[in-house]
């Protein structure tokens, strides 16, 4: 996977604010060199988060991982539903951390807009991926969030937190 530099300075070399497609990215790397190595998610995060995070942005992190990584079947499980014609080991490791990534978001973060969620999911699927993985997400996390709302088990509410129209694609 390709590693994006997230150290990003300024003109008098002070780091700036990460944003949260930047924390996003850190928690792909996390996890999947969690998947790759075994090794804990607390020491890859320490050796990955290369600057100071306020609160907020850590606890994002630290959240979005635990949800991933503690939730692992559930998720697992709910990815090969969801791709019924494919074995999950044939979808990219990278692919499928995105995906476990955008349904952790859209279940455990009851303030992200699912849109929001689906949209960083696919752009950083065009980013880090092949050539069709944006698609692919967008196509699958898609099904996932209109299975949720058909269900009635969206935990969202507020202001855009539920928006059912099709115009992800």
């Amino acid at each position: 996977m390709a590693k994006q530099q997230i150290n990003k300075t300024n003109p008098s070399g002070n780091t700036t604010e990460l944003k949260r497609r930047d924390l996003r990215v850190k928690v792909l790397q996390i996890i999947y060199a969690h998947e790759m190595s075994g090794d804990p998610v607390n020491k890859i995060i320490k050796d990955l988060i290369d600057v100071p995070l306020d609160e907020e942005k850590k606890n994002f992190v630290e959240t979005l991982v635990s949800k991933v990584v503690d939730n692992k079947k559930l998720l697992d499980d709910i990815v090969a539903e969801q791709c019924d014609n494919w074995e999950l080991e044939r979808i990219s490791a990278v692919d499928r951390i995105l995906l476990k990534m955008g349904m952790a978001e859209i279940l455990y973060f009851p303030d992200i807009p699912p849109k929001v969620s689906i949209n960083e999911a696919i752009d950083i699927a065009k980013e880090y991926c092949t050539r069709n993985s944006g698609k692919f997400v967008n196509g699958i996390l898609d099904a996932f969030l209109d299975g949720l709302i058909k269900e009635g088990k969206l935990n969202k509410s507020g202001k855009g937190l539920v928006n059912t129209s099709k115009s992800r694609k």
